[in-house]
């Protein structure tokens, strides 16, 4: 049986996927099994993550590890918080996060999320820089990333595409002496 890395704050549980446990679950599990195990309700979701999975998660130099949100009270997958765009060679990752529904927001679970996902990428991983990139009218984003002293960096102009239409993404960068020194 596979065993589930698992981390846990006050009132979530952060279980780790990564490229190995993914191997695991398309190998050993079927489309509904996988369907509750991530946390999907509709097929053409589980099918966006398979083609992400047929694609490769994984290359020579980069990687990914995130770690899925669950409501300790509930058991319910409530987002997930983790790295992606994981360069091996250079020991810097992008860091992502999101909550699937509204009514989890404004009430510090990322908070309570982002310091274990940081301690575990300084410490565990060995990450030397974390970046975040940030739409530029995501006030909360913004304000969770300077809240764990992520400095901004500039402007990277139609950067990403939500809907087809080009975005800017305002960069954030938190080397690992500057988190640490906090700690």
């Amino acid at each position: 049986m596979f065993e589930f890395e698992t981390l846990a704050t006050e009132r979530l549980l952060l279980r780790k996927l990564d490229p190995e446990t993914f191997q695991y679950l398309y190998s050993h599990y079927d489309d509904e099994a996988l369907m509750a195990f991530l946390g999907i309700s509709e097929r053409e979701k589980l099918e966006k993550e398979k083609e992400k999975y047929r694609n490769g998660l994984h290359t020579f130099n980069k990687s990914y590890l995130y770690f899925q949100l669950i409501d300790k009270m509930t058991s319910e997958i409530i987002g997930w918080c983790g790295y992606h765009t994981w360069y091996l060679d250079h020991n810097r990752a992008e860091i992502g996060y999101g909550l699937f529904e509204e009514h989890y927001k404004q009430k510090g679970l990322m908070t309570e999320a982002m310091q274990s996902i940081l301690d575990y990428g300084f410490t565990m991983m060995k990450l030397n820089r974390v970046e975040a990139f940030i739409g530029t009218d995501n006030n909360a984003s913004i304000a969770l990333a300077k809240k764990f002293g992520f400095v901004y960096e500039g402007k990277l102009r139609e950067h990403y595409a939500v809907k087809e239409v080009m975005e800017d993404s305002l960069v954030f960068g938190l080397l690992q002496r500057e988190y640490l020194s906090k700690a």
